[in-house]
């Protein structure tokens, strides 16, 4: 089923690089002659007629397991031109060409040029890709292997890991600066309402993502309570936690997730605090420095969009 919806997203593309074999059927038929059966090569047949359905394959295969973006158009773009290259290379064995044309050997050898060209583009840009994932992977690999206390929804640490960190950072590392950050999603009692309690999970699942893909590979990032966040950063002082929170607010803004009737745009809200005191009583001091902010805006926090 995946697979299948996968490949629908690509539809449009997959008509169009089988219209372009089709055309080029016509192509040959049209500006050369037939060759007689006894003279055709099926050695360069199989050869040539094989890449362009492998490529073909690699391109169904490519395009059944990826999205839509960047990486994905140069892959397919890539593996289309070498597909119909080859396929015209192929062709030229079935349908002679008058030698003073050299359109055929240009479309042969330009196509699969071109296309290795676009499917490096790819691979590097894939690579990029990679990176980003695996160190996410390694955000989330953390979170697993070094404690036990999960948030169920989000599969993040909960606010008892989330003490016990504070605790140990100030234990383990005195003099060393320690800053806490509380993240809490404005509204968010809005999106349960209309919505309902699941897309109210997939949000905050959602969040946590894009929190996490911000963050460094020590940074602890917790589900404290509800719809906040907490953050201990670790020799990080108040002004680099200020600017780090305004900037996961901001990243978190520019997300547009759709829930089935509408694109919600989500906001955040943030305090800041240095670690010097018991976890609670910082919890609780960053607690009420985000209720005070809320109060305090007059800016609407969420809005919809219908789709």
């Amino acid at each position: 089923m995946l697979k299948n919806s996968m490949l629908r997203l690509h539809r449009n593309f997959i008509i169009t690089a089988c219209v372009a074999l089709i055309a080029f059927i016509f192509l040959y038929a049209y500006m050369g002659t037939p060759k007689p059966f006894i003279k055709w090569k099926w050695m360069d047949i199989v050869g040539e007629g094989g890449t362009s359905l492998m490529s073909g394959l690699w391109l169904l295969i490519m395009l059944s397991s990826r999205p839509k973006g960047l990486v994905t158009r140069l892959f397919a773009f890539g593996l289309a031109a070498i597909m119909l290259g080859s396929w015209a290379d192929c062709l030229d064995e079935f349908f002679a060409i008058p030698k003073e044309d050299v359109w055929d050997n240009w479309l042969e050898s330009m196509l699969v040029f071109v296309g290795m060209l676009v499917v490096t583009a790819g691979m590097y840009y894939w690579r990029e890709e990679q990176f980003t994932l695996n160190e996410h992977l390694q955000k989330r690999e953390r979170l697993f292997r070094d404690h036990r206390a999960f948030d169920r929804v989000t599969q993040l640490s909960n606010a008892d890991y989330l003490r016990l960190q504070i605790k140990l950072e100030l234990d383990s590392h005195p003099g060393v600066p320690c800053a806490l950050v509380l993240l809490d999603i404005d509204q968010f009692h809005l999106i349960n309402r209309q919505h309902g309690q699941h897309e109210g999970d997939r949000v905050l699942q959602a969040v946590s993502h894009m929190l996490l893909l911000n963050l460094r590979n020590e940074d602890v990032l917790c589900r404290y309570a509800g719809d906040r966040f907490a953050l201990v950063l670790h020799d990080t002082s108040l002004e680099e936690a200020q600017a780090l929170a305004v900037h996961l607010c901001k990243m978190v803004r520019q997300m547009r997730y759709c829930a089935r009737e509408a694109t919600l745009e989500i906001s955040m809200r943030h305090a800041c605090t240095m670690a010097d005191d018991t976890p609670d009583t910082l919890l609780s001091r960053l607690s009420r420095a985000v209720e005070a902010s809320a109060l305090a805006s007059t800016e609407p926090q969420l809005a919809t969009r219908g789709v």
